[in-house]
């Protein structure tokens, strides 16, 4: 089983975090972002030894983790704190490896290529960045590297916009999803495929049910073409109704295992044995190492 969406912190990223006075910031275990409420982290989600035991138990050949974007790293100018998350998650043991991510005020594409080229699976970037045309324009360099270098692109939520008086869950499931939302239906306007016809990229959450969408689309005159075999959706956050939907339109090869752990685990999305396997390991191979490449990592087979 490959899993291409999990959060664990290192132990250096997390003593960078409790080193800031500004947001975001760790106080013990508090969390403090500029958009949400204090969040009290649990110390086991991010004990190292207790979620290998945890992979092991489930069976996983391969855990991805990803940089926490809502938290803003990407746009705060740290480096610091980006070199933390990058030292960290190259000294991950088994069965864990990490995404790169990139200062995006300073983009250190030199650096990129080297994280790419010794370990790093993929890059991921903050959705609310990409959420225009002109959004995946700007990152049309990084895109290309990427590309170039045969690894995939992780889009994940990225900082909320803060909304008076609105409950924990509302960050999540409102802003999150319209972020995910916005940024599929940027990258299609934006013309993605033809600008980068080999690029793999995937969308967590479903891309917040986007693809279901596609109907209004082919209302309002836009046409859904055929279906791009490097375009994924992770399974995090939805049960057997939402992926059961978006796998309809996009077909079950473009649906890929991803938890969101320690955030949500493994759920039982109902489609199957023949696809959950596919889900769980073919489609995550094919987006982390291309379709017919066997996998560089050991144990992942």
């Amino acid at each position: 089983m490959i899993d291409v969406h999990q959060h664990l912190w290192p132990a250096e990223f997390v003593d960078r975090l409790r080193a800031r006075r500004t947001a975001p910031y760790l106080d013990g275990w508090t969390l403090h972002t500029t958009t949400e409420a204090p969040y009290e982290c649990d110390p086991a989600a991010h004990a190292i030894d207790k979620r290998v035991a945890i992979e092991q138990d489930a069976g996983t050949a391969l855990a991805v983790v990803s940089l926490s974007s809502p938290l803003g790293v990407e746009q705060l100018g740290d480096r610091a704190l980006l070199d933390a998350w990058h030292i960290g998650g190259a000294a991950l043991p088994e069965p864990f490896k990490a995404w790169a991510s990139i200062s995006l005020l300073e983009p250190d594409l030199q650096d990129l290529q080297s994280l790419l080229t010794n370990g790093f699976l993929g890059v991921q970037l903050p959705a609310h960045v990409l959420g225009t045309p002109a959004g995946w324009a700007a990152q049309a360099e990084l895109l290309a590297i990427a590309e170039r270098l045969n690894k995939p692109i992780l889009v994940h939520p990225g900082t909320a916009e803060p909304v008076d008086a609105a409950p924990g869950w509302w960050a999540p499931v409102v802003d999150y999803a319209n972020q995910l939302q916005a940024a599929w239906w940027a990258w299609h306007a934006y013309g993605g495929r033809r600008e980068f016809p080999q690029l793999r990229l995937c969308f967590v959450a479903a891309a917040g049910l986007a693809p279901v969408h596609h109907e209004r689309l082919a209302a309002r005159g836009g046409r859904l073409g055929t279906i791009d075999p490097n375009l994924y959706v992770d399974t995090s956050s939805y049960g057997p109704q939402g992926i059961d939907a978006v796998a309809r339109v996009l077909g079950i090869d473009q649906v890929v295992h991803g938890t969101d752990r320690p955030y949500a685990g493994i759920t039982d999305h109902r489609q199957g044995a023949a696809a959950t396997a596919v889900i769980r390991h073919d489609n995550p191979h094919r987006l982390l190492y291309g379709a017919g490449k066997p996998s560089p990592e050991r144990g992942v087979q």
